[in-house]
């Protein structure tokens, strides 16, 4: 892996996800009612606009608080999109009025265990270089 992984390569992928999440959030919103397609596309939009709207903050926080092995591009994006998950699913779970703090903190903590444990894992599965 590049030991300098810069901003650039996710550039594009950060611009089409806000463009395509946001962009078609507010036209579902003003052009839709909410019947059941409206609703997944909701989803499916939140997702993709809050995955690209914080894929440049959870980059700079692994550029600023690096972890030792380095986090790959894998992991930036798949950290981007547990924080898409997570306030989809919250935006979701608000149109019925189910949302509570013992729902938010739940939620939150379920997707931050399984992100460790991921870690974990990744970081169990690391094999030694060969050295002759």
């Amino acid at each position: 892996m590049d030991s300098q992984i810069t901003f650039r390569q996710y550039l594009l992928s950060t611009l089409a996800l806000i463009l395509i999440g946001w962009g078609g959030l507010a036209l579902l919103l003003i052009y839709s009612v909410p019947f059941v397609w409206a609703r997944w596309g909701f989803y499916v939009f939140g997702i993709m606009a809050l995955t690209g709207t914080t894929l440049p903050i959870v980059y700079f926080f692994h550029r600023r608080f690096p972890t030792n092995p380095r986090a790959e591009p894998n992991v930036i994006v798949r950290q981007a999109m547990w924080v898409g998950v997570y306030g989809a699913t919250l935006a979701w779970l608000q149109l019925g009025r189910l949302v509570t703090l013992y729902v938010i903190l739940g939620l939150a903590g379920g997707l931050i265990a399984t992100e460790y444990f991921i870690r974990l894992r990744e970081k169990a599965n690391r094999r030694m270089p060969d050295v002759k």
